[in-house]
């Protein structure tokens, strides 16, 4: 495989705009503070993430230090026009709200951010009237939700039926499937993009399996490692737009990006992944 072929890249269904299919969860990886050999480490995970043509780099207030880590090496890398930067507000009340994304905005090095989410639905009626203010006067560019747990996907599902948002980020593995039954395919209805949270379930997925050789059909997707098995899983739902595993290690990010190129598994090849990896 080509060391510096590009990852594939689905629309945004709201605008067609085209997005990487792999991206880069934050939390606890970036929150580092101001360690320099930490930081120099993160950069390079960044570094992979564009070389590969990726973008979307996934944040939050809740995730101590790594929006200003975030920030800070993407203006040390002069690198802010390659990244799609997703954050969330965290907190309850409007103005608390306001000060929260305003304080986002700083810590990115920002004037524009590419998405804003309300994070586990925390005040989101409230919240989701200043996101709409703020897409309209250009400070952000989409509008989402989201939630960890697989029991908020129903409220997920109620707030896509009624309201018009952009994205989606939910909770969706080998091991949790419960999104494949009413929210993925609502999303795919309601033209609402899907980033998907938690593939690897916090690493539990690879608990029993480090040690275990991978399927001998896996060659035929390309997939050498475990992490490229269960993330080609979420890929190939069709509703799903990108797919953000969270790292700080360099090689753990090369292998993540991995996933998004070469073929992705059909509906005959999704059950054998199930199998063999015990998640029935």
């Amino acid at each position: 495989m080509a060391a510096l072929e590009k990852v594939r890249t689905r629309s945004i269904p709201k605008t067609s705009e085209q997005l990487p299919v792999v991206g880069l969860g934050t939390w606890q990886g970036f929150d580092v503070g101001k360690d320099p050999a930490a930081r120099a480490e993160r950069e390079e995970v960044l570094r992979l993430l564009f070389d590969a043509g990726a973008s979307l780099i996934d944040s939050s207030p809740m995730y101590g230090s790594a929006e200003g880590v975030v920030g800070d090496l993407l203006a040390k890398m002069k690198a802010r026009d390659k990244a799609f930067l997703a954050t969330k507000v965290w907190t309850w009340g409007e103005e608390a709200g306001v000060r929260q994304m305003d304080e986002s905005f700083r810590r990115f090095h920002a004037e524009v951010v590419d998405l804003m989410q309300i994070h586990n639905l925390v005040d989101w009626r409230t919240h989701l009237r200043t996101l709409r203010a703020w897409k309209e006067d250009g400070r952000i560019r989409y509008i989402g939700i989201t939630h960890y747990t697989e029991a908020a996907l129903a409220e997920l599902a109620a707030i896509i039926r009624k309201e018009p948002v952009d994205f989606v980020q939910l909770p969706y593995s080998l091991g949790m499937r419960d999104a494949e039954e009413e929210l993925l395919p609502l999303a795919a209805d309601k033209g609402v993009a899907v980033i998907v949270n938690r593939p690897f379930e916090g690493g539990s997925l690879f608990q029993e399996r480090r040690r275990e050789a991978l399927p001998p059909w896996a060659g035929e997707l390309g997939i050498e490692s475990w992490a490229q098995l269960f993330l080609k899983f979420v890929l190939a739902h069709p509703a799903v737009t990108c797919v953000i595993p969270g790292t700080g290690k360099p090689a753990h990010m090369a292998d993540n990006l991995n996933a998004g190129r070469g073929a992705l598994p059909d509906d005959t090849m999704r059950p054998q992944m199930i199998r063999a990896a015990k998640a029935d």
